[in-house]
């Protein structure tokens, strides 16, 4: 059991952790059109203000780590910026996104609220000061390649920046042959560095080029790993999300359906704030 609350991290005024209640960082996997993201960006502000729950924005500018060369990766660093900026400006949400370059770290800053490390480079010390540097806070994936003790050694190189803003995101790890196992007791090991811990419940029930030239999943599991989670006690939920996730560009298969979040929201906060009244987040 988790007994003692991490410290908690903002993320332009959400608090994540430090025995708040749930968060959720959620949108579409990435950009594809400005004002497809943005309706997105509003029906979620509408769900989670109708059910109280703390919502930070996610959309990729790019999807650098795509399985295939010709697949979409999305709008770019300065275009995604302008529409993570008129989001955060017209949505009034904070908003997240990835950075794959060093080089992305300080503009991306300029916009963001917080940037987000990919799962395939947690272990790049560059890329990991490079974000630590700018004072945003820091949403770490670990790798599928790690184990969660591991990530001792990841939050290590964030903080000797001097940033304490860190989150510790589990997405699965690596099982072979196209396939990831989320396990539930990397939870506490992470929530054992410090940090707030987030789960991600779409990427942890992807099948990594499962489909040849892209990645399959397993959409309908995604509830029972999200009901799992939340009971042995996380900070944040990570979903992305898509009105009609068969069209999207980018993994179809494991984003949520939007109009099947509000329920799954509804059960999960309950789930939470049994956790809290235990005392065990």
């Amino acid at each position: 059991m988790m007994t003692n609350a991490t410290a908690a991290v903002d993320v332009g005024g959400v608090r994540v952790g430090g025995g708040e209640p749930l968060a959720l960082i959620a949108g579409p996997c990435v950009i594809d059109g400005a004002d497809a993201t943005a309706e997105i960006a509003r029906r979620l502000a509408e769900v989670c203000a109708g059910l109280d729950v703390p919502l930070i924005f996610k959309a990729s500018f790019d999807k650098a780590n795509r399985t295939a060369v010709s697949s979409f990766r999305g709008p770019g660093l300065e275009e995604g910026l302008e529409v993570l900026a008129g989001i955060k400006d017209q949505v009034g949400v904070p908003v997240l996104s990835d950075i794959h370059e060093p080089g992305q770290a300080e503009p991306a800053a300029e916009v963001l609220d917080a940037l987000q490390v990919p799962a395939f480079l947690c272990r790049q010390t560059d890329l990991l000061t490079a974000a630590g540097r700018t004072g945003r806070p820091v949403n770490v994936k670990k790798g599928q390649f790690l184990a969660p003790w591991d990530m001792q050694h990841v939050v290590a190189k964030v903080e000797s920046t001097g940033n304490r803003q860190v989150l510790l995101t589990e997405r699965g790890a690596s099982f072979g042959y196209n396939n990831l196992v989320a396990d539930m007791r990397s939870l506490p090991v992470l929530r054992g560095l410090g940090y707030p811990v987030v789960f991600d419940g779409t990427h942890s029930v992807q099948l990594p080029g499962g489909q040849g030239g892209s990645s399959g999943g397993q959409r309908e599991m995604v509830p029972t790993l999200v009901r799992a989670a939340v009971a042995a006690g996380i900070d944040a939920l990570f979903l992305e999300v898509h009105p009609e996730p068969e069209t999207a560009r980018s993994d179809p298969a494991t984003m949520l359906r939007l109009d099947d979040l509000p329920d799954l929201l509804r059960v999960v906060r309950r789930i939470d704030e049994a956790v809290r009244a235990e005392g065990d987040r």
